[in-house]
């Protein structure tokens, strides 16, 4: 029976907070909006762009936060373009997907990323073909819905007593939840232990080295 990782990317296998919050400035800046402090803005990583926006900038309407979000992703193009995105995997990660694999377990992403913000970033860090599923916001609502959890498992022909999430947010582990699949929330991302537990953790792991070890844990109870 297959078991399945399914990863958060942004937060939780990359630390890209420093080029998203980079986006989000010259974003809101543009459209003459206040700018948040970067721990503030970071909150929003892993919804995707209109969601993200939304929540910025409770006040706008539907029009200028789809002008935000777009906004966003060419900043984002540009960057990238430059060579100026920062996308480094979190110190831990290489070694945790390689143990998953030698424990037999299928790799999945989970992201609120475009699919090609994903492919640029797997594809930096040779990690591309490791997954057997990638799902990304071109094809799914924001996280915590679970619709990418899912189609995920389902591409994996993984169930859900077989299937954990590992991400950063609260949004991950609603999404989680939602599907009824474990719930790892890790400690090194973007939100606190206690907002991942309230989001729906089972448990938080500390490091990477941690995550197998409690993915077997919660693999054949998931609720």
């Amino acid at each position: 029976m297959t078991r399945l990782a399914i990863f958060d990317c942004d937060g939780t296998l990359v630390d890209s907070g420093a080029t998203i919050y980079a986006a989000l400035k010259t974003s809101l800046e543009a459209h003459g909006r206040a700018v948040p402090p970067a721990r503030e803005a970071r909150r929003v990583v892993g919804l995707s762009l209109f969601e993200a926006m939304a929540m910025l900038v409770p006040d706008a309407a539907g029009n200028e936060l789809e002008a935000l979000a777009e906004t966003y992703r060419l900043a984002f193009q540009r960057l990238r373009l430059a060579g100026e995105v920062e996308e480094p995997l979190f110190d831990g990660i290489a070694e945790l997907i390689e143990a998953l694999a030698s424990d037999g377990w299928a790799l999945a992403v989970a992201t609120g990323k475009s699919d090609r913000g994903l492919r640029h970033c797997l594809e930096t860090h040779g990690l591309h073909g490791r997954f057997v599923s990638l799902q990304t916001a071109d094809r799914h609502p924001s996280k915590p819905h679970p619709a990418m959890a899912l189609a995920a498992m389902a591409e994996a022909g993984a169930e859900a007593a077989q299937t954990v999430m590992i991400g950063d947010t609260a949004w991950d582990m609603g999404c989680a939840r939602g599907a009824g699949i474990g719930a790892i929330g890790v400690g090194w991302g973007y939100h606190e232990a206690d907002e991942l537990l309230a989001g729906g953790a089972q448990v938080v792991a500390e490091g990477p080295a941690d995550v197998l070890r409690l993915a077997r844990t919660l693999v054949g109870r998931a609720a």
